[in-house]
C-alpha cells in the first residue's frame, strides 16, 4: 500500500504541475468501501486522514473503532430515511439531490459540508440531479443552518480518462455559476483528467487499496 499511495501522490502531484495548481488544493478521499478497518488502519498509518464509505450499516463499525480524527465523506446514495443518522457519523456529504435529504440532515444538529451531486450527462439510471435543477436546490440549502454548501460532486458516464474532460469541465462551468468553493470528481481511472479540469477532491479506491474481491 505504501507504493499505491506513493504513485497516486506523483499522479496527483503531475496532475497539479500541469495545471498550475499546488498538490495541497487537491483532497485525496481513500474510498474504503468494501475494505476492512484494517485496511484503513494502514492506510491511516501511512498518513491519510480523508475516508470515503457508501453504505452506513458497513460505515458504522469501522467509524467506531478507528481515531476520531479520520474525516469521513459518505458517497453513496443517500436514502432520506438514513440521511440523519448519516449526518450523526459522517463530517461531509457528496449526494445531495433533494430537499427531503437537507431536512434530515438538519435534524442531526452537527455542522455537515456538503455537496449538490450533479448528473451532468443526465444518465436516467443514475443518481444526482440534472443541470436544470441545480439553481432550485442550491437556493433550498441556504435555509438550513447546519448544512454548508460547498460545491458540487459528479461521477460522470464509464468513458477513457479523455473523453470524460468535457464533462468534468462543465461541471466546473456549473460549480463557478454557483460559487462553489469545492469540486468533486474524478476517481482511480480519471483523476488526472479531473485535477486538470479543477477538481478539488478525487475519491480513489482501487488503485490505492487494490481491487475489490
Amino acid at each position: 500500500m505504501r507504493r499505491r499511495i506513493a504513485t497516486i501522490r506523483e499522479r496527483l502531484e503531475r496532475a497539479c504541475e500541469s495545471s498550475g495548481r499546488g498538490p495541497s488544493q487537491v483532497t485525496l478521499i481513500a474510498v474504503s468501501k468494501t475494505q476492512p478497518a484494517e485496511a484503513i488502519r494502514e492506510a491511516y498509518d501511512l498518513g491519510l486522514r480523508d475516508f470515503g464509505e457508501s453504505r452506513l450499516q458497513e460505515a458504522l463499525p469501522k467509524i467506531e473503532a478507528l481515531p476520531n480524527d479520520i474525516t469521513w465523506h459518505f458517497i453513496g446514495h443517500l436514502q432520506s430515511n438514513k440521511a440523519r443518522k448519516v449526518a450523526s457519523l459522517f463530517d461531509v456529504i457528496h449526494t445531495i439531490e433533494s430537499e427531503a435529504q437537507l431536512r434530515e440532515i438538519e435534524k442531526a444538529g452537527r455542522e455537515i459540508q456538503a455537496f449538490i451531486e450533479l448528473n451532468v450527462a443526465e444518465e436516467a439510471q443514475k443518481h444526482g440531479i440534472f443541470p436544470a435543477a441545480l439553481d432550485d436546490l442550491v437556493e433550498k440549502v441556504i435555509h438550513y443552518q447546519h448544512v454548508h454548501l460547498r460545491g458540487l460532486m459528479t461521477i460522470g458516464p464509464a468513458l477513457e480518462p479523455e473523453m470524460m474532460r468535457p464533462f468534468f469541465g462543465q461541471v466546473r462551468h456549473f460549480n463557478e455559476r454557483i460559487r462553489g468553493e469545492w469540486l468533486s470528481m474524478g476517481m482511480s481511472g480519471d483523476f488526472e483528467v479531473a485535477i486538470q479540469e479543477g477538481s478539488t477532491h478525487i475519491r480513489v479506491g482501487t488503485a490505492l487499496f487494490g481491487e475489490r474481491s
